[in-house]
């Protein structure tokens, strides 16, 4: 069970290591206020592409009424490298009591000792409730 936690757990970190070098780029054409197209790998088609006549050039001559939008996502270009000098003593201590918390949570309870196992009530020579007159009600 402890393997296929750490495998699912690492397999999760490996992912979030990858999507976030990824970059990406969104591309929206509108033509007026109606949105026209939206591309996310290449170019976005214009109201002309199809060689016809602008749309948009029916609507209004004096302005240009066609307008793109490029959203860019920028991925994680770098890394930060760690060594062991920069760890200083106070996160040392931290990772040691987190190490020694975490072996105590996750104790078998088989292999703890139970004290009563073998304990065998004493013999009763007259009922102490009868005799003190106390009754549960």
């Amino acid at each position: 069970m402890k393997q296929v936690i750490t495998k699912i757990v690492s397999s999760v970190l490996a992912f979030l290591v990858l999507f976030s070098t990824f970059s990406f780029t969104v591309e929206k054409h509108y033509c007026g206020d109606y949105l026209v197209d939206v591309s996310y790998l290449g170019k976005a088609d214009t109201c002309n592409s199809d060689g016809g006549v602008d749309e948009c050039a029916t609507v209004t001559k004096k302005k240009k009424c066609c307008k793109d939008e490029v959203h860019q996502i920028d991925g994680q270009d770098e890394f930060q490298k760690h060594s062991l000098d920069d760890v200083s003593f106070d996160e040392l201590k931290i990772v040691l009591a987190f190490y020694n918390a975490y072996q105590f949570v996750f104790q078998d309870f088989e292999k703890q000792i139970e004290s009563h196992q073998y304990y065998s009530p004493p013999d009763l020579v007259q009922d102490i409730q009868v005799l003190h007159e106390v009754f549960i009600i």
